[in-house]
């Protein structure tokens, strides 16, 4: 089995600590050739270093293509309807406009991304060659192991070249680690950038025969009122899994689903229509879906379907409030775990948060009536995943839910909507939180929510657990859903550090005991 860039540096940050404290000569010889075992950063970079330069010579190309769209965006286009579900020409040209935009930056951060991938894996491999060589050069000094009573004694002499074997030895295991390192962190890095790019090729990701290309490019970029680009209705995740839904349903289901996207009055509302097909509803239950938010103009539709619309770009420092109405989507009590999921199973099923912000005929615009509806789903989903209670059983009062239970109402409430699967996973330090984070960005990045824990001790020295959401990713920053009704982004090594005092506050903070320390997240 191929270790990965994560397992070399934590196995290699274990043997600097061999070496550097070895008391005898066996001792020393045994990590010097544990940590020659442990294999070097792989991959050609010359090879990678020309597949990124191909990236990027793609970018005229693109180029070119984005010219003539905006050649043909200038020359005016008539109010003419193209596609099986009549989208307007303008808005298809708008659509591909964008399109090209994004294939451009595309190519060129795909390009970049290797390119910075090539040069740190050439940097590291040279250091760790060094490092090697230093090694080898320290076992060449030690010489032949010892005998069974040869340990019992070291002379001055023998000691004397122990230490500087020693001494050279640390330097190379710590020039291996340093390389492991690099190469680790840098792999991170492109593989955050290519998995989000991958997700930005998003008409690619709707595989139907039963839409046209027009179809499929206007609805992968619709977005909601605001911030376009971190806002857009349909995810990575929704278009694949409403394409895969159009080529499951029958002949007159799909007339019946196309005969709603014609009839839909918004690019908004026909994009809502394929969220609740990729969400695993079926025809009626869209076509019911679709009678409640027909008409209905962009802006309502935003603020009745979409409990987390963002506003703040990336690394913007505060908080961002989220709200139906002047209700804020927050937790009542100790319901951190049932509340953070409510929201995000809102935020992939639209018909579930209609539910939420409109009642059974979606006509209850009521913010009280919507407060009242999210504290019962709340409790609902609290005894679902066997909530705890303290007090008498006069007096009961909720007391927090576990692990088991978040994981089988994460899968329950959340994971039939993404075709996700979520299993509890340990974050017990840096490196576990660095291994784990390219899944998670990747979940992200294509539309799927990722609940996480974290922990601190409060005024009597008690553990205290709170549980969040990561629901989006962008430039080396987290977006992060705190059920006290905000979202607020937080960097990456921040995450890896354990410290969410951004998306908290300061009593989550490394300096007060703070730790991020659970995720739920499908890993192979």
């Amino acid at each position: 089995m191929t270790e990965s860039t994560n397992d070399r540096r934590q196995k290699l940050n274990g043997l600097r600590g061999r070496i550097s404290s070895a008391g005898s000569k066996n001792d020393l010889i045994d990590a010097i050739q544990d940590a020659l075992a442990v294999s070097a950063p792989v991959g050609d970079p010359k090879v990678i270093e020309s597949l990124g330069k191909r990236y990027t010579g793609q970018t005229d190309e693109a180029d070119k293509v984005g010219d003539r769209i905006d050649g043909v965006a200038r020359k005016g286009l008539p109010q003419v309807w193209v596609g099986d579900t009549s989208v307007l020409a303008s808005d298809v040209v708008s659509a591909a406009a964008g399109d090209a935009r994004q294939m451009i930056e595309a190519f060129q951060c795909g390009g970049k991304a290797l390119i910075a991938l090539s040069d740190a894996l050439e940097t590291a491999q040279t250091k760790d060659g060094n490092g090697r060589s230093m090694l080898r050069d320290a076992r060449t000094l030690l010489g032949g192991r010892d005998g069974f009573f040869d340990d019992w004694h070291e002379d001055d002499g023998e000691e004397e070249v122990r230490l500087r074997a020693r001494s050279l030895a640390s330097v190379g295991v710590d020039a291996l680690h340093e390389a492991a390192a690099e190469a680790d962190e840098a792999a991170r890095i492109a593989s955050r950038d290519l998995n989000k790019m991958a997700a930005e090729a998003r008409a690619g990701q709707m595989d139907t025969d039963e839409l046209t290309a027009a179809d499929r490019l206007a609805l992968a970029d619709t977005s909601n009122p605001g911030y376009s680009e971190m806002n857009e209705i349909l995810t990575a995740n929704d278009l694949e899994r409403a394409g895969r839904a159009m080529e499951k349903l029958s002949t007159a289901d799909q007339t019946r689903m196309e005969i709603l996207l014609v009839s839909a009055s918004t690019p908004q509302e026909k994009a809502y229509l394929m969220k609740a097909l990729a969400a695993g509803y079926g025809i009626g239950e869209v076509e019911e879906f679709g009678g409640k938010i027909h008409g209905k103009d962009p802006g309502w539709l935003q603020q009745h379907l979409t409990p987390i619309s963002t506003g703040m770009p990336p690394g913007q420092k505060g908080k961002e409030e989220h709200k139906y109405g002047d209700k804020l989507w927050d937790q009542d009590g100790p319901t951190c775990v049932p509340s953070s999921t409510v929201t995000a199973r809102a935020l992939v099923d639209p018909v579930y948060a209609l539910e939420l912000t409109g009642g059974p005929d979606g006509k209850d615009d009521d913010p009280d009536r919507f407060l009242e509806r999210l504290r019962d789903e709340q409790l609902r989903m609290y005894e679902e995943g066997d909530g705890d209670y303290e007090g008498w059983w006069w007096d009961r009062q909720m007391a927090g839910m576990d692990s088991d239970g978040q994981e089988k109402i994460s899968n329950n409430e959340i994971g039939p909507h993404t075709g996700d699967k979520y299993d509890t996973q340990d974050m017990d330090g840096a490196d576990d939180r660095r291994d784990v984070l390219p899944d998670i960005e990747k979940s992200v990045a294509e539309g799927k929510p990722v609940p996480i824990n974290v922990s601190r001790k409060d005024e009597d020295g008690d553990w205290v657990g709170h549980s969040l959401v990561i629901v989006g990713q962008e430039d080396g920053m987290l977006q992060v859903y705190n059920p006290w009704g905000t979202t607020a982004w937080v960097s990456e090594d921040d995450f890896i550090k354990g410290d969410l005092s951004a998306a908290t506050n300061e009593r989550y903070s490394k300096g007060h005991g703070g730790d991020l320390d659970t995720v739920y997240i499908e890993r192979d």
